[in-house]
Parts: structure tokens; sequence; C-alpha cells
């Protein structure tokens, strides 16, 4: 969810305590009133008092007030961490402790391995009511081998590439989206070639930051820093240190990268400047995007990215089976996640849906956005989620090792510090040091 100081997840996070979690139970199933937008009232006029915890921007806020309206027995306090961080931070030591967790906690797609390692601390959300609502690969990552169901799905971040039309036109390139979608063509080495041509003619870099063009290139790896088995690879993949070294010969020797450091305040500011000409923008970039270069005129979005398919992120809601009112959480929880309140929360924050119901919505698909010149952003985005074949494995560790690497593209792109080789061999050092 992505859109604020770090969006989904925060790319520069440290490596948390290891969980001390002891078993419990507890399990619910989703209800009766399957989140068609008319919530039953809490049980027996009872008053129920629930927590939801997210980060960023999930679209919650007037989505919260209508719930606590349809069901008067019902109050919801909303509890919003500044970073995603943050917000995995404070769910592991609940859960460690066994207390403090809110009724329902967002997670984040990248911590969903670390946290299925501890089935009994979550509530099984699987139910009839909600069988097929999701997209078979959102599912597919919260669905245990038993069958319990994890989390109910928030949002998806389908990758599209947003530029600068009017950097592009002054470089000569062609700015039309359709065109910019046929000239960066279907690979990466596509994309880096436009790039040098770009940089050629321009003042500008053609990327912001190569921590953020590692994030695409990763995702369209489906078995990157661990395998099957959650053994790590990391360090000895070849397509890990491949794409290390693509990417960051593309952002030093060839000067495509703006060399931001993505969400810092640099990074930020940077958008009042004509500093870079494109990003990837999962759909949730483009809120930031818009909230940073307000004021700035020229961006677009074009329907193409680079290696075919590509998801940055998105998250789930799930209910902590150390509460004392599941049922009312499962309850809420999937009324949050389904069509007419995924469409509700795209409108408000831009957070696209993960609902198959609401990936076909007129709502969606006729929705333009008026800072990107009014590009059809719904149909765009929904025809970039079909894009999307498959996500990759993420494995207990997997954030870990993706923070180290992150570590090591920003010693070279961001800092200067070190040089790929020895960068990657500190990267080596911090993955071994995982245990």
């Amino acid at each position: 969810m992505r859109r604020s100081t770090s969006p989904y997840l925060l790319l520069a996070a440290g490596t948390a305590a290891s969980l001390v979690l002891a078993a419990c139970g507890g399990a619910s199933d989703a209800g009766d009133d399957g989140g068609d937008g008319n919530a039953a009232s809490a049980g027996d006029g009872e008053q129920v008092s629930l927590t939801v915890a997210t980060f960023n921007e999930f679209g919650y806020e007037e989505l919260l007030e209508e719930y606590e309206d349809l069901n008067p027995g019902v109050t919801v306090e909303h509890v919003k961490a500044d970073t995603a961080d943050n917000a995995r931070a404070a769910l592991r030591n609940s859960l460690g402790a066994n207390s403090g967790a809110a009724d329902i906690e967002a997670i984040e797609v990248d911590w969903v391995t670390e946290f299925k390692q501890y089935p009994d601390k979550f509530a099984d959300l699987s139910s009839a009511d909600v069988e097929g609502r999701w997209l078979d690969w959102k599912t597919e990552a919260v669905t245990l081998e038993d069958g319990t169901l994890m989390g109910y799905g928030t949002d998806i971040g389908p990758e599209a590439v947003c530029y600068r039309a009017d950097l592009f036109e002054e470089a000569g390139l062609p700015t039309d989206r359709e065109e910019v979608a046929e000239l960066l063509g279907e690979s990466w080495e596509d994309y880096f070639a436009v790039g040098k041509e770009f940089v050629a003619a321009s003042d500008a870099a053609w990327y912001d930051s190569a921590g953020a063009l590692w994030q695409g290139m990763i995702n369209q790896v489906d078995y990157a820093y661990e395998d099957a088995d959650d053994n790590v690879v990391a360090t000895t993949n070849p397509q890990v240190r491949e794409l290390y070294d693509q990417v960051l010969a593309a952002s030093v020797d060839d000067e495509l990268s703006a060399g931001l450091g993505q969400w810092s305040s640099d990074w930020s500011s940077s958008f009042q400047e004509d500093e870079f000409a494109t990003m990837l923008c999962p759909g949730w970039m483009l809120g930031v995007i818009a909230g940073n270069a307000e004021g700035v005129e020229g961006w677009d979005v074009a329907n193409v990215f680079p290696g075919g398919g590509g998801n940055w992120g998105g998250s789930y809601l799930t209910v902590p089976a150390q509460g004392e009112n599941i049922e009312e959480a499962t309850k809420l929880a999937a009324w949050l996640t389904a069509p007419e309140q995924q469409i509700k929360a795209f409108e408000a924050k831009g957070t696209f849906p993960s609902q198959v119901e609401a990936l076909e919505s007129d709502v969606l698909l006729g929705s333009t956005n008026a800072f990107f010149n009014d590009a059809p952003t719904g149909q765009i985005l929904a025809e970039r989620a079909e894009a999307v074949t498959m996500m990759p494995h993420k494995g207990p560790k997997y954030f870990e090792i993706n923070t180290a690497l992150q570590d090591a593209i920003t010693r070279v792109d961001v800092d200067g510090s070190d040089d790929p080789d020895s960068s990657w061999a500190k990267f080596v050092a911090a993955v071994e040091a995982l245990g």
C-alpha cells in the first residue's frame, strides 16, 4: 500500500530480532456476510471494539467510518504505522509476546512467508464465501499446505513505466504513451538501450534509483534468494549476480541512474527538478509521484514493463488468533476486501484491487488520472495485472536478504563508497550472518 515514506516496504530496513513464538489456538470462518457491502451488525446487539493496524495508505479512513454506520454495535480504531518496517516490527513483537496485536493486522507481501512459519498465531480465514474472490497468485501466497487461508488480499502492485513526456520531447524521443510503450520494448536491454540514447541528449538521468530498478528485476525471478525448500541460494544463484551486475553497469557505468536513495528526502525533493525521466511505477506509486511532483507538468504512464509483467508490493489483512473478537474482526476484514470496498479504496488512495470482480469494474476500467495527462490508468494497470503470471518464491529470510542486497546497491549507486565487487562481498557476508 505503499504510498508514503516507504510504500509497501522499507527498502533499507534493518534486521529485526527473531521471533520467540509459542503455539496458540484460534480460528474462524469468514462469516455469512461475504463482505458484499452489507455487513451484519455485531452479534446480540453487544458493543464490539475492533482495532485495525495498517501502514502507509490503504484508503480505509472513510471505509471504517462507513462500517461503523452499517454496524451500530461496532466501533473501529485505526492504528497506522509511519512505515511498513515499523508495522512489521510491531507485529513481530506482539506475536512473540502473545499480546498486543490489533484485531486486524495488515501484512506486506514480502513478509508473508516469514509469518507463515507461525500459522497458529493467525485465524484461518478460509470460507466458501470468499473462494475465487482474488487473483489466483494473490491467494496462493497466503494459503498453507493444509488449505488454511492466512489473509485476505487487499491491493496489488502491477507495474508500468511512468515518464516525463516533456523531457522525452527535449531529447528527441516520442512522447505519445502508445509510442513510448513500443519504444521501451519488452526487455530490460531495450529499456537500458533507450536510456543510453536519452542521456546522450539530455542533462537528466534516465531513472531515479538503481534500487527501484532492482525491485522490478528481482520480482521476475522465480527463486531468487531461496530455493523451493527455503535453502538460501542468494549468494550462489547466478541470476542474482547477473542482474546485480546488469543494474549497476547501467546505473553507474552508463550513468543512467540519478543515484537517489528511494524514499530519501533527496529523492522526494528531486521530483520538483528535472533530475530523471522515467521510473517504474506500480499502481500505488502514482500517488507518490503526484504528491512529490505537485505543480510539475509532463508526467504520463506507458502500458509497458521491461521483462513482461511485474508486481511490486501488495498486502493482506490477517486476524491474529490472540484477539478477543475474531469472528467480528473476520467480518470486517472480509468487508474491507470485498469488490465494492476495494474500488472505494482505489478511488481514495489509488490502491489497485486484487479482487477479480473489482478488476472488471467499469469504475476501475474507466478511471483516468489528471496528473498523468489524463492517462487511462485503470485500464493500463488492469492490463499490467493480466501480464503478471506468477509471484516469486519468498522464503522466511527474503525480507532480510533483499534488504542486504538493496544496501549493496546503495553503497555503489548512491553512496559511491564501494565498487560492485566489494559491495557484493559485503552482501555475501551479511547473508552468511543470517545463519
